[in-house]
């Protein structure tokens, strides 16, 4: 009897179809053809396992299996060429490796005869990408493939998630193997899930328990330990406000009674003045970045810090931990719940009311009710989060967009967030709303970007119109790059260097990629427009003409203390300075 032999190339096919995979993002390369050539099987008829989507760039593919993964809770999966193929990848591997993001970059090599003679498109990627993935691997026999792929979403997906990069010779596309199904569930020297420390659980619970002022900080770990339920029970039980990271906003909903905002540079006063008068600081699956606790030195010093993470080595790296409960969120929440007392600070939690207010009054009526004048960016959100009822997918770029739209949508469903956090990246909204349209196809996708995020990735509206991806875009037009022309006025004495940008007829550029547009300029034009942009089935383009200096606030200066917040953003005009 002849053994089943397939090439290396379908045996990649068969591996990701182990897997579970159903969409792949990717851009077709000279090195990665016979991967491709399979694909042309696997895509139709009866073998047909996959549905694929063709990018207009590399980075875009990347960026659009983050997306995918983000609310879908899968491991998102790109396929590229050799060379600048794989290269151009390299920021979404970064970016995912930041936001703990699984996702599998599948990329192609030179043939193993000439590796290492610079070859046409030949780079050592594996080296490459080792800093900024979770593992990177070079497969260079078709033997190899089903365990390197299991191998791969094995590591992708356990632990604290992240990305993967395998190196995928030619002549292992090519050549052939017998085929036999891996499934690799253990990794010497990895342990993706540590074991609960009893003692740590009890001195955690038994602080909670003393504690006056408690205050939880909510951070992705959350999200991605699925542990939203457990969280809610801990937090109703002992009683205890909470706070929550970026990337952390849609673990708790936005009108539970117990969020109390957004943590920050940018985020909410009272959560931010609070840090520093609570006595137990309860962090929880979030890693203390500089975003959120200002100056380090002057951090939460009055405060016993309970630290739960599921990542080691996040524990102390940038703030001190008085108890550390190393293990998944799903798993160290509720160990701790169930030594808690039944609490109540009543008085603790009304006294973050004096500060909500103030910023009410200073900051968020002014951004998202003004009397008159140009739109805001923040009235912009406010009105399509009130239009989506906290039932959409937020997704953004990065820049002013980005704080304004995090800082006004409304969250009341799980995974509803898609931002770039850690590594900030421009040109990520778009194939990242795009990639999160296959992982949550039942949900409306807002994808909120500024006119400099918009075109740095703009080729992707392409992708968009071929695929007829329901993303709702709300470009943000302000002829700024306004994140870094608010910071040249606050700290560079108004020399506003290469900011100022002129854009090109965007309604054009709608009706040449077939995609629905409108364009508000004032309050009423905006209402009919979310109105006309939500009714319409399919993508859809609204251009906001937004207030040309608009500034984000509140806002924690550089070198500052986490509650040194100015609520008030004032900038010197040139006549005063």
């Amino acid at each position: 009897m002849s053994k089943y032999t397939i090439t290396g190339a379908e045996a990649l096919m068969l591996a990701l179809k182990e897997e579970g995979v159903k969409t792949i993002f990717g851009y077709p390369g000279g090195s990665i053809m016979p991967v491709y050539d399979a694909l042309y099987d696997y895509t139709r008829g009866e073998k047909k396992a996959f549905d694929h989507i063709l990018v207009r760039h590399e980075q875009a593919a990347a960026h659009a299996a983050e997306g995918y993964a983000r609310v879908s809770d899968e491991v998102g999966v790109c396929i590229v060429t050799s060379g600048p193929g794989a290269t151009n990848t390299l920021t979404g591997v970064a970016d995912a490796m930041m936001d703990s993001t699984p996702i599998v970059v599948i990329a192609g090599q030179v043939g193993t005869g000439v590796l290492g003679t610079d070859a046409f498109q030949e780079v050592d990627l594996v080296g490459l990408a080792q800093p900024i993935s979770k593992w990177s691997y070079q497969i260079r026999r078709p033997e190899d493939v089903a365990w390197a792929v299991s191998r791969a979403f094995y590591i992708a997906r356990t632990g604290r998630p992240g990305p993967v990069v395998l190196d995928f010779a030619k002549n292992a596309q090519v050549d052939k193997t017998e085929w036999k199904p891996a499934k690799v569930d253990f990794v010497r020297s990895y342990i993706p899930y540590p074991t609960l420390d009893p003692q740590a659980v009890e001195d955690a619970a038994e602080l909670i328990n003393n504690a006056k002022k408690p205050l939880a900080l909510v951070g992705h770990g959350v999200e991605l330990g699925g542990a939203q339920n457990e969280l809610v029970e801990f937090l109703e039980k002992a009683d205890i406000p909470a706070a929550r990271t970026l990337l952390g906003l849609s673990a708790l909903p936005t009108d539970h009674p117990l969020n109390m905002g957004m943590l920050g540079m940018h985020g909410n006063y009272a959560p931010n003045i609070k840090e520093q008068e609570c006595d137990v600081l309860i962090a929880i699956g979030m890693r203390f970045s500089d975003r959120d606790t200002g100056t380090p030195n002057t951090y939460a010093k009055q405060a016993k810090i309970i630290h739960l993470d599921i990542d080691r080595s996040e524990i102390n790296k940038c703030i001190p931990a008085d108890v550390a409960v190393v293990a998944d969120c799903k798993v160290s929440l509720p160990a701790i719940t169930r030594l808690l007392k039944k609490n109540n600070h009543r008085e603790w939690r009304d006294s973050f009311a004096e500060y909500h207010q103030m910023e009410v009054d200073k900051v968020i009526n002014p951004a998202i009710h003004p009397a008159d004048g140009p739109l805001l960016m923040g009235e912009v959100v406010n009105a399509v989060a009130e239009a989506t009822k906290g039932e959409a997918v937020l997704v953004n770029d990065v820049g002013q967009n980005q704080m304004f739209s995090c800082r006004y949508f409304k969250y009341n469903k799980k995974r509803s967030v898609v931002t770039s956090g850690g590594l900030g990246t421009m040109g990520f909204g778009m194939p990242a709303a795009i990639g999160a349209t296959f992982g949550a196809p039942d949900r409306t996708i807002c994808m909120f970007s500024g006119d400099g995020g918009f075109q740095m990735n703009i080729q992707e509206l392409g992708t968009i119109m071929e695929n007829q991806c329901p993303v709702k875009m709300i470009m943000m037009n302000n002829n700024y790059l306004g994140n870094v022309r608010q910071w040249q006025d606050m700290f560079f004495n108004l020399r506003k260097s290469f900011t100022r940008m002129m854009n090109p007829h965007y309604q054009l550029i709608a009706e040449a990629y077939h995609i629905p547009y409108a364009v508000a300029t004032d309050r009423d034009e905006l209402k009919a427009a979310i109105a006309k942009m939500l009714a319409t089935d399919g993508p859809f383009l609204l251009e906001c003409a937004v207030k040309e200096e608009d500034n984000v606030a509140p806002m924690i200066a550089p070198g500052h203390s986490i509650d040194d917040m100015m609520l008030e953003i004032n900038i010197k005009t040139e006549l005063d300075c």
